[in-house]
C-alpha cells in the first residue's frame, strides 16, 4: 500500500472519529452530523473496496469490522515508521 493511500484513508478515519466526537454539532444539527457521517463512512468503504488487494490483512481486519480507531493507530503507526 503506498504511503500517500494510507495518508488518505488515516485522514478519512480521522475525519469520521472527528464527526462523532463533535458534541456541538450533534446538539445544533443532529442530521447535519448523521449526513456527514454517512458520507464519510461511505467514503472509507469504497477506499476500503478499491484497495482491498493492497491493504495489509491486519488494516483489512480492522476494516472489515468498522474497528476505525485501531485502524487509524495502525495507519498512523507505519506513516510515523516511513513505511505502509
Amino acid at each position: 500500500m503506498k504511503p500517500e493511500d494510507l495518508k488518505e484513508l488515516a485522514a478519512m478515519l480521522k475525519r469520521r472519529l472527528d464527526t462523532i466526537a463533535d458534541a456541538d454539532l450533534r446538539e445544533r444539527e443532529p442530521k447535519r452530523q448523521l449526513a456527514l457521517l454517512q458520507e464519510v463512512s461511505e467514503s472509507i468503504a469504497a477506499f476500503h473496496a478499491r484497495h482491498r488487494g493492497a491493504i495489509p490483512p491486519r488494516l483489512n481486519h480492522f476494516l472489515e469490522n468498522c474497528s476505525f480507531q485501531k485502524a487509524l493507530e495502525w495507519a498512523e503507526a507505519e506513516l510515523a515508521k516511513g513505511g505502509a
